[in-house]
C-alpha cells in the first residue's frame, strides 16, 4: 500500500460512534446474558445428546449448533465491543485484522443459517404425520445426513467469509468507515477495517451479501413459518376426521414446539431484518441520522443472541427441568 494514509479511500464496514453510558450498561448486560445463556443450552442439550445418542432427538442437535454459533459470537465479537466501549485503545496488526474480521464474518453467517435449519426442519417434522420407522437393527447412532447438512453450513459460509479476510487491513484510530455488511462489525474494532480494491467493488460485494445470505434467509423463514402454521391448522382439521392415535397425539406436542420455534425465529426475523434495514439504509442514503442507524443496527445483532436462550427455556422440557432445579 502506498502512499500516506490521507491518500487513501478506505472502504469499509461500519462507524465509530460514541455509545452513552446507558448504552455501554445494557449492552454489556445483553452481551453477558447471550454468553451464560448459550453456555447453559450448550451444557444441558449437549449432555441429554451425548448421553443419549439414539434418542432421535434431532431438534436438539439443531438447537445446539444454532446456540453455539450464538456463544461463539459473543465471545469472539461482542466481549470486544464491550472492551473498546470502556476507551481502551485496542489496536491489532494487518494479519489479526484479516483473520479477525474473517471469523466475524464466518460466525454470523452461520448464525442465521443454523436458525434457518430449525425452522425448516421444525416445518418438515409437521408435515411428516406418519407414525415413526421403527429400527429393527437396534438403537441407532446420531443421524449423519443432519450432521452432514450442519458441517456444510459450517463449511460454506466460510468460503463466503473468505474476501472478509483478504480485504482486511489495520487502519488508526481516526478511520471511518463507508459500506457495513450486517454479518460483520458495525464499526472499526481492533483498529480493523475494511480496504476493498474500489467502492464499486466494495458496494458490490454488500450488495450480493445482502440479496443471498441477508435477505435470502429472512425470506426462508418467513416461508417456512407460514407453512408450520397452514400445516397446523391443517393438522387440527384432520385430527378431528382421524382415528390414528399417532396423529391424534403428535399434534398436541407439535402445537408446543410450534410455539417455541415460532417465538425464535419470529425475534430472529424482528432483530435480524430490523439491522438489515438500517445498515443498507445508511450504505446508500446515509444523512444525518446514520449514527442512530448504526446504535439500532448494533442492538438489534445482540436481541436474539440474548433473548433464545430464555425463549429455549420455556419451551425446552430439559431446559426448564434444569431452570427449576437450579432456582429451587
Amino acid at each position: 500500500m502506498e502512499g500516506t494514509m490521507e491518500e487513501i479511500e478506505l472502504v469499509g464496514m461500519g462507524l465509530r460512534t460514541d455509545a452513552a453510558p446507558v448504552q455501554t450498561v445494557f449492552y454489556i448486560l445483553l452481551v453477558l446474558l447471550g454468553i451464560v445463556g448459550n453456555s447453559t443450552v450448550i451444557g444441558v442439550i449437549g449432555r441429554s445428546v451425548l448421553m443419549n445418542p439414539s434418542g432421535g432427538r434431532n431438534s436438539d442437535i439443531i438447537i445446539l449448533n444454532m446456540a453455539l454459533s450464538n456463544l461463539m459470537v459473543s465471545a469472539l465479537r461482542n466481549t470486544l465491543l464491550i472492551i473498546s466501549d470502556t476507551g481502551l485503545p485496542l489496536y491489532s496488526s494487518r494479519e489479526w485484522c484479516q483473520f479477525l474480521m474473517g471469523v466475524w464474518v464466518w460466525l454470523r453467517s452461520v448464525n442465521v443459517w443454523s436458525t434457518l435449519s430449525l425452522s425448516a426442519f421444525h416445518f418438515h417434522t409437521l408435515r411428516r404425520v406418519a407414525p415413526p420407522v421403527v429400527n429393527i437393527h437396534g438403537p441407532r447412532g446420531l443421524p449423519k445426513v443432519l450432521l452432514f447438512g450442519l458441517a456444510l453450513i459450517w463449511v460454506l459460509n466460510f468460503i463466503y467469509s473468505i474476501p472478509a479476510h483478504i480485504f482486511s487491513i489495520n487502519g488508526n484510530q481516526n478511520s471511518t468507515e463507508t459500506l457495513m455488511l450486517v454479518s460483520s462489525t458495525t464499526r472499526p474494532l481492533l483498529g480493523c477495517i475494511w480496504n476493498f480494491p474500489s467502492g464499486k467493488s466494495g458496494l458490490l460485494y454488500a450488495t450480493t451479501s445482502m440479496v443471498i445470505h441477508e435477505t435470502l434467509p429472512i425470506l426462508l423463514m418467513s416461508i417456512t413459518n407460514v407453512g408450520s402454521l397452514y400445516t397446523l391448522y391443517a393438522h387440527s382439521r384432520v385430527r378431528s376426521l382421524v382415528k390414528d392415535v399417532h396423529v391424534i397425539k403428535k399434534v398436541p406436542a407439535e402445537r408446543r414446539a410450534a410455539k417455541v420455534i415460532l417465538a425464535l425465529i419470529m425475534l430472529f426475523i424482528a432483530s435480524w431484518g430490523t439491522s438489515i434495514i438500517s445498515v443498507n439504509y445508511f450504505n446508500y442514503n446515509r444523512g444525518g441520522s446514520a449514527e442512530y442507524l448504526l446504535v439500532i443496527a448494533r442492538f438489534a445483532n445482540i436481541i436474539f443472541i440474548a433473548m433464545s436462550p430464555i425463549i429455549l427455556t420455556i419451551g425446552h422440557r430439559g431446559l426448564r427441568s434444569f431452570a427449576k432445579s437450579f432456582l429451587t
